[in-house]
């Protein structure tokens, strides 16, 4: 296990970032933030917050008057209200329609941007699953799933499956991709996996012990490389059962630890 620094105390000096989600007990961010901060000599700390989407936009309009507060990361179900509530939108945002980090800007106004789709496709091609050329199933178009479509596309995926249960967000977002990328995108009626060398679950399904799988494994070719979003538990019942069909498989924590970088230069943490 590597050592880290101790955490310098919390002063009236201290800078806060916040962590939005519902739930937040999963959130790995604070975890691999906070010994960023401390290696890097910053008298700051990120701390999860709690918040019900009914409740979302009080909770970010108080934080936003927080004159303390530098950032937010925006993690489940937040990801698509949060980006309206910027006050700029990086291309990503725009692109896809969600935001996972909002960073305070000099002139007071709220920049959104989304790092999902980069963190996946890094830490996918860090694992030696080269997305390039491959033919791709993807369910989940919300939040993350929608940035994770594009970066796969970006990436140059040759064919992507999407489906979703909310058909109406399934075909918004399809239809945004393929302006960008025409003749590669195709909305499915239903979560059924055939022919695909890349697999992935960017669902919510699988946080909890009882959660049906995303999609079917047994129709799966053998060599295909079945991938999950969710960060906590670290092995899901997806990938357990993926991996006793001998698939190979790809965690959700890959995501966010190839984000850090990018953290680090959106919220200029040096």
């Amino acid at each position: 296990m590597t050592a880290h620094p101790p955490a310098p105390p919390i002063t009236g000096t201290t800078r806060l970032y916040a962590v939005l989600g519902d739930p937040v007990a999963q959130v790995k961010a604070p975890t691999l933030m906070n010994p960023v901060l401390t290696e890097l000599g910053i008298d700051a700390v990120v701390v999860p917050v709690h918040a019900r989407p009914q409740d979302l936009e009080q909770v970010v309009r108080g934080l936003q008057g927080m004159q303390n507060l530098d950032g937010m990361f925006v993690t489940v179900p937040h990801k698509a209200a949060v980006a309206r509530l910027a006050d700029r939108r990086g291309t990503a945002v725009d692109i896809v329609g969600t935001a996972n980090v909002l960073r305070r800007e000099a002139d007071g106004g709220w920049l959104a941007e989304n790092f999902d789709g980069f963190g996946f496709v890094a830490g996918l091609t860090g694992a030696g699953h080269e997305p390039k050329g491959a033919r791709a199933l993807l369910v989940g178009t919300g939040g993350a799933g929608s940035a994770v479509a594009a970066a796969l596309l970006a990436a140059g995926v040759d064919h992507l499956s999407l489906y979703d249960t909310d058909q109406d967000r399934l075909t918004a977002l399809a239809g945004r991709l393929a302006a960008h990328w025409p003749g590669r995108v195709h909305a499915l009626s239903g979560p059924e996996p055939a022919d695909v060398d890349l697999a992935v679950n960017a669902t919510p399904l699988g946080l909890r012990a009882d959660d049906p799988l995303p999609f079917p494994l047994h129709r799966l070719p053998p060599d295909c490389v079945v991938a999950d979003i969710v960060m906590k538990p670290h092995e899901t019942r997806l990938l357990r059962e993926a991996a006793a069909r001998g698939h190979r498989i790809h965690h959700g924590i890959h995501m966010l630890e190839a984000q850090l970088n990018s953290y680090r230069s959106f919220f200029e943490l040096r």
